[in-house]
């Protein structure tokens, strides 16, 4: 038997390349469209490398040191400082990493919007605060800790999904 999967239509790599520049360009609202991507879109920005710079912004908007980003990602402080200053692209593993916790504070950012009370709220802030707290419903490991694998990542989402129901997480 046959499954398919039900998602948007691929859009070309030009219609996701602009929202990568225009977050490390720091455009407020692109992290929400990082989780609203299709698995072909997302597939092929991890083919495509994302930019290292991405990192960068990220940990700039996040206010947390770049090096406990690279420790969320299991990326390396000199690999990862040495593609940015290069303006090079992160190997497909270290894209699907960095996409995986950009797609989170998209995901947090979705979530505050659909409440209805978006002001002043920052995603980026609040998810950095909440991957360094222990959580009960991760045996009292910080979310963190799990970016650095994909089942982790699936895992840290679905936290947060649950927050957004109310369920315990």
């Amino acid at each position: 038997m046959e499954h398919a999967i039900t998602q948007r239509p691929a859009q070309a790599a030009s219609a996701w390349a602009p929202a990568v520049q225009g977050l490390i360009s720091g455009e407020p609202a692109a992290y929400r469209v990082f989780y609203t991507f299709g698995l072909v879109e997302r597939i092929g920005m991890v083919k495509a490398g994302l930019p290292a710079k991405l990192l960068t912004r990220l940990a700039n908007d996040m206010h947390v040191p770049r090096e406990r980003l690279y420790g969320w990602l299991g990326i390396a402080r000199t690999t990862a400082n040495r593609k940015a200053k290069d303006d090079e692209v992160l190997s497909q593993d270290e894209s699907e990493r960095a996409l995986g916790i950009t797609s989170l504070v998209g995901q947090v950012q979705k979530i505050v919007a659909e409440s209805g009370s978006p002001e002043g709220f920052d995603a980026a802030r609040w998810t950095a605060d909440w991957l360094a707290q222990a959580n009960a419903a991760l045996g009292g490991k910080a979310p963190g800790e799990f970016m650095d694998t994909a089942d982790g990542r699936a895992l840290v989402s679905g936290l947060v999904a649950q927050m957004q129901s109310g369920a315990y997480a």
